[in-house]
């Protein structure tokens, strides 16, 4: 194990006293190096982004601290422009459990589906926290109808959704129930599609996406894979026989100035009461509960 000096702020660089910090997928993995968009040397501390406050006492919201320094740990630094100042009605810990899943759904509806208020919107996966927070994203920022399929029909049931469509797909005849059940939702007409899943049951929607007479174009847009199939067979056929538009939305294809955008937004929606996540406390000392406990409700530790 290597030993780090306490963080020192210099030049662009600003001390941030650490209050929270969320364990999501992401920062667990990153901190792993075993995400794609991982770029460290260890030792390092672990966390990609927190809540905590600068020396002037305003609580801000935080993302990637300048290596080796990390958000677990009771401080930090980082670049200025990689801060959000945090209304008064949020909490720490909400703002840092919420941040990361919420504005990988904001930034990838507006920013990568170029989204409009009375717009359709689809949501592949949207039993997760990304996906349950898309729902109420979407709700928030206008959609007309939200459309949510996953493979836990009771989680399903509870969003508020206008339509909901259940899928498992290692049962017989799994992936022609899912399709033939997509076909008279998607004929009516869909705008985006926000795809955490990717697999099998994102090619089933682009599949009748592409059978579906409509001129209507569908923004398709690619987020995750928590499925962990990582790659499909796409025909070349599916898309030049369709209107659907494929692109996606991550670390590499969402600018940091429109994350932190995208952050804000979030953070205005959760101050107004119209987004919500449940979240499961634990101090720095219980690190390695936190770590290995369930992404929801979502683990935040409290630094102080």
């Amino acid at each position: 194990m290597g030993h780090l000096d306490s963080p020192v702020a210099t030049d662009g660089q600003i001390l941030i006293n650490v209050s929270a910090t969320a364990l999501s997928r992401v920062s667990k993995f990153r901190s792993m190096g075993m995400h794609y968009s991982s770029q460290v040397n260890f030792p390092i501390v672990a966390g990609i982004d927190g809540v905590g406050t600068m020396e002037d006492g305003s609580r801000v919201y935080f993302v990637l601290p300048t290596a080796p320094y990390g958000s677990l740990a009771e401080q930090t630094i980082v670049n200025e422009k990689l801060t959000v100042r945090l209304p008064d009605d949020i909490d720490d810990a909400t703002a840092a459990a919420i941040a990361n899943p919420a504005m990988s759904s904001w930034a990838a509806l507006v920013f990568r589906a170029g989204f409009q208020s009375g717009q359709t919107v689809l949501i592949n996966g949207a039993t997760g926290a990304s996906g349950s927070l898309a729902v109420q994203i979407a709700k928030g920022l206008g959609a007309k109808k939200i459309i949510v399929t996953g493979r836990n029909e009771l989680k399903l049931q509870a969003l508020e959704a206008e339509e909901a469509i259940a899928f498992d797909m290692t049962a017989d005849n799994g992936q022609k129930t899912f399709e033939d059940a997509l076909v008279p939702l998607i004929a009516e007409g869909v705008d985006v599609v926000l795809d955490y899943l990717w697999g099998d049951s994102a090619f089933a929607i682009m599949s009748v996406l592409a059978k579906t007479n409509t001129d209507r174009a569908t923004r398709f847009v690619s987020i995750g894979t928590s499925s962990g199939q990582e790659s499909i067979q796409l025909p070349s056929s599916i898309l030049r026989s369709s209107t659907i538009e494929l692109v996606g939305s991550g670390d590499k294809s969402v600018s940091k100035a429109d994350m932190l955008t995208a952050v804000k937004g979030v953070f205005e929606m959760a101050a107004e009461g119209k987004l919500k996540i449940a979240t499961a406390e634990f101090a720095l000392e219980q690190i390695e509960k936190a770590w290995s406990a369930p992404l929801m409700p979502r683990p935040v530790v409290k630094v102080k």
